[in-house]
């Protein structure tokens, strides 16, 4: 049971936050980027294993041996089954502290992710402090030391794959991947398999087996010697073990620390470069992370400390304790769904991953959610979302006059995937988009205080702007951001978008000078708000589509109206809309829309946020904390959610519930704080020079090669060199039907599951620099000259991936061998592949 202590207490003298029956469905520990991302999805701290984002275990374990005798703190070790009692729980915005007590002892565990907006290099190290003090409680003297192991699953994608250990100093710990695919695998249910985990402390320590580490740790206090280090599959529970000594501890607490850190040495495939993390970017390695980190523990303990306190104070007083418990919630989440990476000229560039939703990168109506956080506290962090989309829009990849939906698959921003892509308009989100971007555009225009920042790309956003002024005011039917409800034409809450970014472009013209465009274009939006009110009209509220009567939705896109002092609403729109919103919330929300009872919790807080009276606020925000508190999934917050019970529908530890942040802005707080920002960037390096590929083998883009196909599962084996398949069929790629993924199909597939081989040949040119190139729809596992190459989970387009070093130690002049599974999960089906060389252009 959490100890129930005042919401008030928490939030000004303890810096975190807490409502009397807080209980979050997840608690993040580690929250660095959407691969360094660790939680606990129970009540105790013990009561389970602490997972990846995911839900995948990355076991984290600590124990407290008092006075001889073991207790568990965190995950789970039948070598410790007694359990020091945790009595308390808080989460701020940067940090988590755990309380236990037992045994005459109290044992307070604190989880610090240094997070903080206004120190953009402190914020991309992937390093969290985490801390134990332990002091008496019965005024007896007592024998204290803490055990803490990292699990080698940290560094891999699936418990199968094999990781090796290093000891790279007398304090520093390492767990790797073997293979190191680096920015070879893209998508969504992913973790990485590449970099090294990095544990670094005082005291004793151990890499190898876990249980041998744990037994020695509960018998004697000690930490056995080193194992071996070989190639080890990670589900062999391989661990780096710290032992922490504290001596006898009285009344006094003793404190020790130690940094877990992650090097990914290259984050981004940002159109064929890869882009390093950007701590690195004056080139510090990892044994410089360690030691700034270690420099800098003193000071961020105390700053985290006091940006928690503050943060938290001022979203009690501007929303309430629920609001201020939302927020600690989704704080370090948002974040940790994004990573800063640093461009070629060094420049801070991020990148959002779409968790749970599709694994998209810089998605842009992902972006518009999630901004409200940055454009609280970050103008750097805003322009460094925004620069890689602009660019791309910007660019000669992008042909159409709105604007684009991501830029890829997270991690390779190359170019969008969504829906028709760079190759055609389907399903696309012209009005969303549009709308999104240049609504954030004046957003920062706002917050910076002069639109200089636009000036730069004023071809595209006066593209996008006449795009909406001709299809803006009453949407085809297309999707919105909210595309799991489908498609919608006439779509009132889309209109309204529009509607808010013609008037958010005559801001950004009138900053610009361009004041006869200003006026024109503020002039359309009035004329727009004054159509929509009248053909939207549903009685006492607005419709959700302008055609369909008895319907209702959430006019979140408003919000923006009261912001930005656009001023195209009457504020009668608002409280209408309010007023009717308060007769249809649930037990734990307020629905999206007259079809359904879920709910998105960031669209929630933006339309509690509309008429700007805490009454109305408060009467959204309650049910809110309620779900939160009551959900029956154990997973990072999500952001949809069903109203009628506590259960989500899809989507966790997305950024989005950064834009939770909203009713910040809708205070002068937002000045206070955005600016703190006194980081000076740019100019950027622009959208890099895509590599040069020269074919090595074709593709079926361009040539039918000949294969050996069967669709009949093959014996063991089939993809040695040396196996017999000469009694399967013949046929030219690609392999498919439905969609090509930019190939062609040239031989049917039938039934769910296809086997090709074919021989191919090098030369001694060729084989220097070899890489594969496939498309695939959907998961394939390819192997060359019988080694496993590469595994592509989900569908694909066709990408370079390059192989590993176990395939190029196989290669040889002449004859080799390819081989591909393919398994069709529903759909369109497409298998094909083929070699070539790149070079990347400096």
């Amino acid at each position: 049971m959490l100890r129930l202590v005042p919401s008030f207490v928490f939030a000004t003298a303890l810096g975190c936050i807490a409502t009397a029956d807080m209980r979050p469905p997840s608690v993040p520990l580690v929250a660095h980027d959407p691969y360094f991302s660790i939680w606990s999805n129970s009540n105790n701290l013990a009561d389970s294993n602490t997972r990846h984002w995911t839900g995948a275990e990355q076991p984290l374990l600590s124990f407290a041996r008092i006075d001889g005798r073991a207790f568990r703190l965190m995950g789970k070790s039948d070598k410790v089954p007694a359990v020091l009692p945790q009595t308390e729980l808080k989460v701020g915005a940067t940090r988590t502290i755990y309380t236990f007590a037992g045994a005459g002892v109290a044992v307070t565990l604190t989880f610090t992710t240094p997070s903080l907006p206004d120190d953009i290099a402190t914020l991309s190290r992937p390093a969290t402090y985490i801390t134990w003090d332990v002091r008496s409680t019965d005024r007896k003297a007592h024998d204290a030391s803490v055990y803490f192991s990292a699990d080698g699953r940290l560094a891999v994608n699936e418990p199968g794959q094999s990781v090796v250990t290093k000891r790279v100093s007398n304090n520093v710990l390492s767990i790797s991947g073997d293979d190191q695919p680096v920015l070879q695998k893209r998508g969504d249910n992913l973790r990485i398999d590449w970099g090294h985990v990095l544990v670094q402390g005082q005291g004793l320590n151990y890499l190898g087996a876990s249980d041998r580490g744990i037994t020695a740790f509960v018998e004697k206090g000690i930490l056995p010697k080193d194992e071996p280090s070989i190639a080890t599959p990670a589900r062999n529970d391989i661990a780096a073990a710290f032992v922490m000594p504290f001596g006898k501890v009285s009344s006094t607490p003793v404190s020790r620390h130690l940094v877990l850190a992650y090097d990914d040495e290259y984050s981004i495939l940002f159109m064929g470069h890869k882009l390093r993390p950007y701590w690195r970017r004056n080139g510090m390695d990892a044994a410089g992370l360690l030691r700034v980190a270690e420099q800098d523990y003193a000071r961020l303990s105390i700053k985290c400390a006091a940006f928690d306190r503050e943060v938290a104070a001022d979203m009690t007083k501007v929303g309430g304790a629920d609001y201020a418990y939302i927020g600690a919630l989704a704080y370090r989440q948002s974040f940790a769904a994004q990573k800063v990476v640093a461009d070629s000229q060094g420049q801070p560039l991020m990148f959002s991953k779409e968790n749970f939703s599709n694994g998209c990168i810089s998605t842009v109506d992902v972006l518009y959610p999630a901004a409200p956080q940055l454009l609280l506290f970050s103008p750097a962090l805003t322009k460094a979302s925004l620069v890689p989309i602009m660019e791309y829009a910007a660019s000669s990849r992008w042909k159409w006059p709105f604007a684009p939906h991501d830029l890829g698959q997270y991690p390779k921003a190359n170019g969008q995937v969504y829906g028709g892509g760079e190759r055609t308009e389907d399903n696309q989100m012209p009005v969303e988009e549009s709308g999104n971007m240049i609504i954030l555009l004046a957003a920062l225009a706002k917050q910076e205080g002069n639109a200089n920042f636009s000036a730069k790309y004023w071809p595209q956003i006066q593209k996008w702007a006449n795009y909406l002024a001709k299809e803006g005011f009453d949407p085809a039917r297309q999707l919105s951001t909210d595309d799991f409800a489908g498609h919608l034409a006439h779509n009132v809450n889309l209109s309204a978008k529009a509607i808010e970014a013609l008037g958010a472009y005559a801001q950004l013209a009138d900053g610009l000078g361009k004041h006869n465009e200003a006026s024109k274009f503020h002039k359309m939006a009035q004329e727009f708000a004054v159509r929509w009110e009248k053909e939207a009209r549903e009685g006492d509220h607005y419709r959700l589509a302008f055609d369909q009567p008895n319907t209702w939705s959430q006019k979140y896109n408003l919000v923006w109206d009261r912001i930005l002092d656009i001023n195209l609403f009457p504020t009668s729109i608002a409280r209408a809309e309010m007023d009717y919103y308060l007769t249809k919330i649930n037990p734990f929300g307020l629905p999206l829309d007259s079809r359904k009872d879920y709910t998105k919790l960031d669209w929630e807080i933006w339309t509690a946020t509309l008429t700007g009276k805490r009454e109305d606020f408060d009467m959204i925000v309650k049910p809110i904390a309620k779900f939160l508190n009551e959900t029956t999934d154990r997973i990072p917050m999500t952001d949809w959610y069903y109203t009628s019970r506590p259960q989500h529908e899809g989507f966790q530890a997305r950024s989005v519930v950064g834009g939770v942040f909203i009713k910040m802005l809708d205070t002068p707080l937002w000045a206070k704080y955005s600016g703190r920002d006194r980081e000076k960037f740019g100019p950027w390096a622009g959208l890099p020079t895509p590599p040069t590929v020269t074919t090595v083998i074709p593709t079926a883009v361009t040539q039918g090669l000949e294969w050996s196909y069967t669709f009949t599962r093959p014996a063991d084996g089939w993809f040695q060199n040396n196996f017999d398949s000469s009694g399967w069929s013949k046929g030219l790629a690609g392999f498919g039907e439905g969609e090509s993924r930019g190939g062609v199909i040239r031989t049917p597939w039938q039934g769910r599951d296809i086997w090709i081989r074919r021989n191919f040949e090098l030369t001694a040119t060729t084989i220097k620099n070899l890489q594969l190139i496939a498309g695939h729809d959907d998961g394939a596992e390819v192997y060359i000259n019988g080694v496993l190459a590469v595994r592509l989970p989900n569908a694909g387009g066709y990408e370079v991936y390059d192989l590993p070093k176990a395939v190029h130690a196989t290669l040889r002049v002449g004859k080799n061998q390819i081989s591909i599974h393919c398994h069709d999960d529903g759909g369109d089906k497409y298998i094909d592949a083929g070699f070539v060389s790149t070079a990347v252009v400096k």
